[in-house]
């Protein structure tokens, strides 16, 4: 059996006893049936992990001994960040889980034109919380180390002038050019995957005028949710840690 990896909110500074936090506790104690002297292995963001053995399960609490630190990345070399325009439905969710397996570092939430999405100032804090939890979840499942940041809803316009030092790419079926064109090396990538009905003339003009370089994935139109982790292999098997 895979030893369990857990997410744990706080730094972890020294080895020795800790309280599990209460997502964690409730996942070993209620999900696994895990019992005293099973091995889990914690993860803090830091980059690190820590082997830990359960000393004690409750009904709402788990303590364990953590063991060692140790200093593991799987942090692909390319860094990445995803500006997605929301989707609806679960798309998002997808989305985002899928695109931190593959390595994504930043992710910005977007608002265009033909965004499909509605939702009041309180239902996006929400969604906030639970697209971070996704991300972490997605961490525990793949083996990094290092939680990526889904950072707070923006407009499109307003995302894509904030100064960058790196590669800025827009998907576009019209493109001359493909990812496997793109000039090497590249470190750094802003990667923007438009709404389903994809982003207005007005908006394409736009991000041409922030330096956005248009490229194409292929012959075929996809859904935003297949461009958006299609996009992100691409650019990982050219530039990052993908064979």
């Amino acid at each position: 059996m895979r030893m369990p990896r857990l997410y744990h909110p706080e730094t972890i500074h020294q080895l020795g006893p800790l309280a599990l936090s209460d997502d964690a506790a409730g996942h070993v104690g209620r999900v696994l049936r895990m019992k005293e002297g099973q091995q889990v292995l914690l993860f803090d963001g830091s980059g690190a992990q820590f082997p830990a053995t359960i000393t004690a399960v409750g009904k709402k609490n788990v303590d364990v001994e953590v063991l060692e630190r140790v200093e593991q990345s799987c942090e692909s070399p390319l860094d990445l960040h995803l500006g997605q325009v929301i989707s609806r439905g679960d798309k998002m969710e997808f989305t985002i889980q899928k695109s931190v397996e593959l390595g994504v570092n930043t992710i910005t939430p977007l608002i265009s034109e033909r965004c499909g999405v509605k939702l009041d100032p309180k239902r996006f804090e929400k969604k906030l919380a639970q697209w971070q939890k996704i991300a972490i979840s997605a961490c525990e499942q793949c083996g990094r180390n290092s939680v990526p940041t889904i950072r707070p809803i923006m407009s499109l316009e307003a995302w894509c002038q904030e100064p960058f030092d790196g590669l800025k790419l827009n998907l576009h079926p019209r493109a001359k050019y493909s990812i496997n064109t793109l000039p090497t090396p590249v470190e750094k990538v802003r990667l923007l995957i438009g709404p389903e009905g994809g982003l207005s003339s007005d908006e394409i003009d736009m991000t041409q005028q922030y330096q956005f370089e248009e490229t194409l994935l292929g012959p075929r139109v996809l859904r935003t949710e297949t461009a958006a982790l299609t996009a992100i292999t691409a650019l990982q098997v050219r530039f990052g840690d993908l064979g």
